[in-house]
């Protein structure tokens, strides 16, 4: 589970992404909705016991991702958040992260 203050905070990030889209500014989005996913990340890894030190979002991710009971579909959501963008700032697929974020959070607090 994931704790509610982190939930909410979660909230508040993805709030701001989709203000961020809105306004036409994608990569302030992405960013938005990776730390969402960060926050969540490291509360559910915390709750499996695995301390963290201070590290950014897109570490706590990778740790995550790389864990070998992390589902292939959560890995997946994860790539598409750490995936880089090209010369144009533009993901090199068709892909919602604030979408995926919330799709992981949700996933993430079932278990």
């Amino acid at each position: 589970m994931i704790s509610a203050e982190t939930l909410a905070q979660a909230d508040i990030e993805l709030a701001n992404a989709d203000a961020a889209r809105a306004t036409g500014f994608e990569g302030r989005a992405r960013a938005g909705a990776r730390r969402a996913a960060g926050l969540a990340a490291r509360s559910f890894l915390a709750n499996q016991g695995i301390p963290l030190r201070l590290t950014s979002a897109y570490d706590i991710l990778q740790i995550l991702r790389d864990r070998p009971d992390t589902t292939v579909e959560i890995q997946e959501v994860i790539d598409h958040l750490l995936m880089r963008v090209n010369e144009d700032h533009q993901l090199p697929i068709p892909v919602d992260l604030i979408a995926e974020t919330r799709w992981l959070i949700q996933t993430l607090n079932k278990d």
